[in-house]
């Protein structure tokens, strides 16, 4: 778990009011004191601050009450009294500590999600490049606006550094308030599984809350494919009346996700009969021309999952009340995501690809739109990995895939973390047969494996560098070493 410390111009709030809504069992104490400060990290408490105690993966943060009130914490939010209790110290027994905390923080930050057009896109691919998209279109129409991801958060012009998918309870309120703060209207957010299940977006109140699509991904945290889809139904669950539900209605747990929500259902597709629908008319490198709503448009996007993602966020901004025309005309001129689908061609005519394609089904989608681009004689080659510390499951079916669709494959490190690189190269190559292993090199260094496919590759080849996308470091035993793909390649591609 990451720990983070707000530093707020806030001088203070009432115990009472930052309770607001928190599920309450018990109080021992007044509520009627100044907060300074909120912290789930118990190193960083000081005086006046109320400290509230999460159960984590790694830490119990109950095991900590007593230091916090040493340095000078006056309220402890917890899910258990501690034996002894401190005379002029106010204890808040409470359900859910993490669902606390949310409530906490949203009311410290005077509830931001309510003075701002929030718009949540949970799903298991596509997350990044349609909050990234929207943020862009409204910039684009002329809209303040924020942007939360894993590539970055950003308010506005302001680029800020992202750790996680979706911040923490306290810092995803101290954001949003930010953009509050410096004029933004909407903004736009990526909801992981984890967050969900985390309590950090329970108290935000959405505008529209979009599905992408729900494939094998995090069975490392969440053990089952059907407990990580009900991970993700929480955030349609918990949607107000308010609300819209946009839903790929091509996947098939779309409907799923809908079957308890209390918003206004709407749905988006390619296949089937919905009330948003997008056909790809062309595909090439340079971009796709397709038809939204039955209007012609070019695009600088590629590929059918990308078609997916320029539909939701059409989607959204029609229904956040935003001009046809304008939207379109905005959607044709949008970039590329950084480290989704970004292509170099060099002067000897090698195209490589770079995509954070880490999942079976993002692996299989990058690598069926270059089948469907490419004029037939090219060689493909993969460069893919797996990540260390995580879902060992999908690495088999990670090789499988890329053996299938490319023509060579190189097994490589992706972000090893505390793992032998090797062991995971054998559980991913464990998942080819004798016919798919002569397609096959090992090359453990990611560096090397990148030289190797250069020096492959011939004029016209395509060359697809899998699973790390925007990185710009690998993660070994605890350090991120500057590692960054397109940089590499573009160095190696120019030698």
């Amino acid at each position: 778990m990451a720990f983070f410390v707000v530093q707020t111009s806030y001088t203070m709030k009432l115990l009472r009011d930052l309770l607001y809504k928190a599920p309450i069992v018990e109080i021992i104490g007044t509520t009627n004191m100044a907060i300074f400060n909120i912290n789930f990290d118990s190193r960083k408490v000081q005086k006046n601050d109320v400290f509230v105690a999460i159960k984590g993966e790694v830490s119990n943060g109950h095991q900590y009450i007593d230091a916090c009130i040493t340095n000078g914490a006056v309220a402890i939010v917890c899910e258990e009294f501690p034996t002894t209790i401190t005379e002029g110290i106010t204890y808040v027994k409470v359900k859910d500590s993490s669902m606390a905390l949310a409530y906490i923080a949203a009311n410290f930050y005077d509830n931001p999600s309510e003075k701002i057009t929030l718009v949540g896109i949970t799903g298991t691919n596509g997350k990044t490049t349609t909050v990234t998209l929207l943020f862009n279109l409204y910039r684009a129409l002329g809209r303040k606006a924020g942007l939360l991801s894993t590539v970055k958060n950003q308010i506005n012009n302001e680029v800020l550094p992202a750790t996680h998918t979706t911040p923490d309870a306290i810092q995803l309120n101290k954001l949003l308030n930010q953009m509050v703060e410096q004029g933004c209207t909407h903004a736009f957010m990526e909801v992981s599984s984890h967050a969900l299940i985390q309590h950090r977006v329970t108290a935000q109140k959405f505008k529209v809350a979009v599905f992408s699509n729900l494939t094998h991904d995090h069975l490392d945290y969440h053990k089952t494919f059907q407990s990580y889809r009900d991970a993700k139904k929480l955030l349609f669950d918990n949607l107000s009346t308010e609300t819209i539900a946009l839903i790929n209605n091509d996947d098939k747990n779309g409907m799923v996700m809908v079957q308890n929500t209390k918003a206004k259902i709407l749905t988006y597709s390619q296949k089937h009969v919905s009330d948003f629908k997008i056909k790809i008319l062309e595909n090439h490198f340079t971009g796709m021309l397709v038809t939204i709503d039955g209007i012609e448009v070019w695009t600088k996007l590629i590929g059918a999952f990308n078609a997916y993602n320029l539909l939701a966020v059409y989607a959204v901004a029609i229904q956040l009340g935003e001009e046809k025309q304008d939207v379109l005309a905005a959607l044709s001129n949008l970039e590329s995501v950084e480290g989704r689908f970004q292509h170099i061609r060099s002067t000897t005519g090698i195209t490589a690809i770079i995509d954070y394609a880490h999942t079976p089904d993002a692996l299989e989608n990058v690598l069926s739109t270059i089948s469907e681009i490419r004029g037939g004689n090219e060689q493909v080659i993969t460069i893919i990995g797996c990540g260390g510390d995580r879902d060992k499951t999908k690495r088999p079916i990670m090789a499988q895939i890329a053996a299938n669709k490319s023509n060579k494959i190189i097994l490589t490190s992706d972000n090893p973390r505390t793992e032998n690189p090797e062991d995971i190269l054998n559980e991913m190559q464990a998942g080819l047969d004798p016919v798919q292993l002569k397609k096959m090199l090992r090359i453990a260094d990611r560096k090397e494996a990148i030289r190797t496919a250069v020096m492959m590759a011939q004029k016209d080849d395509i060359i697809l560098l899998a699973g790390k996308g925007h990185e710009n470091y690998q993660e070994i035993n605890g350090v991120k070493n500057h590692f960054d793909d397109l940089e590499t390649i573009t160095q190696l591609l120019n030698a």
